[in-house]
């Protein structure tokens, strides 16, 4: 029997993240007392790890199936988990403490690639413990592989179709920094991989947050979006003295993505992002672009839903570049367009989805693009009836919130408590999200 080093309400974590907005990774040195929804976690130390220039490009092209190779995702794999371990050992020792002192580490690893699952047929239907997911009545499975059904179990030889199938239409994920190499390397366990378990009972995986910022955020009276700016943009509705099932989420669409990508074009690789926003401030947006830009498909579906670098990466940010130059626009110009389409994306989410449902006093907004001003004045102009204010007003860093979330995630999991939000993710039901690596 695996026993851990902590068997009561409290432990030490390091929690780890990286998201699509592939600048670093952020470490965060987290408390944890209890656990589920009644868990508090307090933050002890924040600390990122930048990814430099070369990487960061690297990573990218990973993200684009044109330009990836199987052997550099193998390689990369391995890469970031010595990365990942560098991050935790940094927060460790600047937090005042070893990590002989940290009970397990909780890693969300570096999405190459996400099928959230809109494409592809209810593949994942079937039952998750050898029962029917209609009925519910369970399967024998016979010495042949073939079930009281005349069905072959998985492993047989394939009666069902499924071997003809494309698989980039099943619902999956894929994060790479392998969570062995990371446990060896710390020498405490380390758990990790926590999107597939949410996807194998029909959810899309995504978004995960949802779960943390109900234990950080709900409050009796008000009515909170948490908004979370990185690559991607996503929302957590939180109404008054919300209850689990009245919660939910849902990516909004592009974060930082476009504007950095723009940035990184406009300037030929001598910038990576639009620092506080200030070439975007001397600038003035395309509306009558982003009206166009706003026709995209993905804003038209209902939550809940998720996307990624794969619909707003590299080649989307390339031909929006080249509209723009079309039309004539100035470099900061360009910018500013990039920018108020993340702002006008997100307000229009909320308009959509949000707010016929329930009453918002606060956007409380974490991620890199709370940094970023100009974009933070265009969400408040945006959203003249809301409160919009960083994270870090609640004592939760900008930067450190998904890295303490995915703490208490992982924290969760060690106890076998169910850590995702179906109400946010669409899954069937709750369910324990994650892996485990030992040391």
């Amino acid at each position: 029997m695996i026993r851990l080093s902590f068997e009561g309400d409290s432990a030490l974590a390091v929690g780890l993240m990286s998201g699509t907005s592939l600048d670093g990774v952020d470490a965060a040195v987290v408390r944890i007392e209890g656990s589920g929804l009644t868990a508090r976690a307090e933050l002890l130390h924040a600390y990122s790890r930048p990814y430099g220039d070369a990487l960061r490009e690297r990573l990218k092209d990973l993200c684009v199936p044109e330009r990836s190779r199987v052997d550099e995702i193998c390689g990369m794999n391995a890469l970031l988990a010595e990365i990942f371990a560098e991050a935790a050992f940094s927060a460790v020792r600047e937090a005042g403490m070893s990590m002989a002192d940290i009970d397990f580490v909780s890693s969300h690893g570096q999405t190459i690639w996400h099928i959230p699952g809109e494409r592809e047929p209810e593949l994942f239907g079937r039952s998750d413990r050898g029962t029917s997911s209609k009925t519910g009545a369970a399967r024998e499975v016979t010495s042949d592989g073939s079930s009281d059904r005349g069905e072959k179990a998985p492993g047989a030889a394939d009666s069902s179709g499924l071997e003809s199938v494309d698989p980039t239409r099943f619902r999956s994920t894929l994060q790479i920094g392998d969570l062995s190499m990371l446990a060896k390397r710390v020498g405490v366990p380390v758990v990790g991989d926590f999107r597939p378990a949410d996807m194998a009972v029909g959810g899309q995986g995504a978004p995960l947050a949802p779960y943390g910022d109900l234990i950080l955020f709900r409050d009796e009276r008000l009515g909170r979006l948490l908004q979370n700016i990185g690559g991607i943009g996503n929302c957590t509705a939180l109404p008054a003295a919300a209850k689990p099932e009245e919660t939910f989420a849902f990516d909004t669409g592009p974060g930082n993505m476009v504007i950095d990508q723009t940035v990184w074009l406009l300037s030929e690789g001598a910038r990576a992002y639009d620092e506080g926003g200030k070439w975007a401030a001397s600038g003035t947006p395309d509306e009558s672009l982003v009206d166009e830009m706003m026709e995209h498909p993905y804003f038209r579906l209902a939550p809940p839903k998720s996307t990624g670098r794969e619909v707003f990466g590299k080649v989307y940010t390339a031909e929006f570049v080249d509209r723009a130059r079309g039309r004539g626009l100035a470099d900061a110009d360009i910018v500013a367009t990039a920018s108020s389409f993340t702002a006008r994306s997100i307000a229009a989410a909320y308009r959509d989805f949000v707010f016929p449902r329930c009453r918002i006093d606060e956007v409380i907004v974490s991620g890199g693009g709370a940094r970023n001003g100009t974009l933070m004045k265009m969400l408040a102009e945006l959203l003249p009836e809301q409160r919009v204010c960083s994270s870090a007003e609640f004592g939760v860093d900008d930067d450190a919130k998904e890295a303490v979330i995915f703490a208490l995630l992982g924290s969760d999991f060690l106890r076998g408590v169910p850590n995702n939000l179906p109400s946010a993710t669409g899954a069937s039901r709750p369910t324990v999200m994650g892996k485990l690596a030992l040391p």
